[in-house]
């Protein structure tokens, strides 16, 4: 696991406290606005950050990401420019722990060498393709882990425990389990059930397990905190870019807002 969120869980454990994971997509609403937001985000309670590398075709994202995705690629925003941003980031903040999340095309575009030596020299602290599981991962395992970079795998309601098993052992930092079926932006949320799974799953894996879709506000992430240990929330907080696009201000203070209530009630 990589030091920052090896370091992250633990110290979030020791305090009995768990993980609040904000996501979103590099360069929306424009290139300008996303490391001051990632910057607001962590002081708004984040203890990790999941940034998205924009791609055309996000088919496993509901429309509020697609068109977060849309928005950055107006401004050609690339994985190369998603790095620098990580790079920009790491100047003022070396401890929060920042993992990447996307489809793999652009990864594989860049040469998996060439990016995990990238992504090493920029601060990145792990790496999580929505559209790459672990049997076709043989290649680009060994090079991330050979970077101290953490390839973290989805887990879904229907993942069978002999699969839960085989993702856990190629997979590490922590487990991404989509609460619902379907696409990002998906609602109703069973919290009990989620509490089945995820147990089900920690009887599997010692790694940390982080549950998104489906969270939108303080009930639904202190609900999710008490069974698991991260909140992963994207698409609340997308939401509020696509609804002011070109109002820096607003997004920064309603993402903080946001955040510092999830915060709140999951600590409460």
């Amino acid at each position: 696991m990589s030091k920052r969120l090896n370091d992250c869980f633990e110290n979030l454990k020791a305090a009995g406290k768990k993980a609040l994971i904000p996501y979103i997509t590099a360069g929306d609403s424009n290139p300008s606005i996303t490391v001051p937001l990632m910057h607001k985000m962590v002081a708004s309670g984040a203890d990790i950050i999941e940034l998205g590398i924009p791609f055309s075709d996000p088919m496993a994202d509901g429309p509020t990401i697609q068109l977060a995705c849309e928005r950055a690629l107006v401004h050609h925003t690339s994985l190369h420019d998603v790095l620098e941003m990580v790079a920009e980031f790491r100047n003022s903040d070396e401890n929060t722990p920042i993992v990447l999340m996307g489809y793999l095309n652009p990864v594989e575009a860049m040469g998996y060498t060439e990016f995990v030596e990238a992504a090493s020299k920029a601060g990145v602290d792990g790496l999580l393709t929505v559209d790459l599981p672990p049997e076709e991962a043989t290649e680009l395992l060994p090079v991330l882990k050979s970077k101290e970079i953490d390839p973290i795998f989805l887990l879904s309601p229907t993942t069978t425990a002999e699969r839960i098993k085989k993702i856990s052992d190629a997979g590490s930092g922590y487990l991404y389990y989509v609460s619902l079926k379907g696409v990002t932006g998906s609602s109703a949320l069973n919290v009990d059930e989620v509490a089945e799974r995820v147990a089900a799953i920690k009887a599997i894996s010692a790694l940390p397990v982080g549950v998104g879709f489906g969270i939108k506000d303080a009930d639904s992430a202190s609900s999710v905190a008490a069974v698991s240990d991260g909140v992963i929330v994207g698409s609340a907080i997308v939401k509020i870019i696509e609804n002011n696009p070109d109002d820096a201000d607003t997004i920064l203070s309603k993402i903080g807002e946001l955040l510092l209530s999830m915060r709140t009630a999951m600590d409460g």
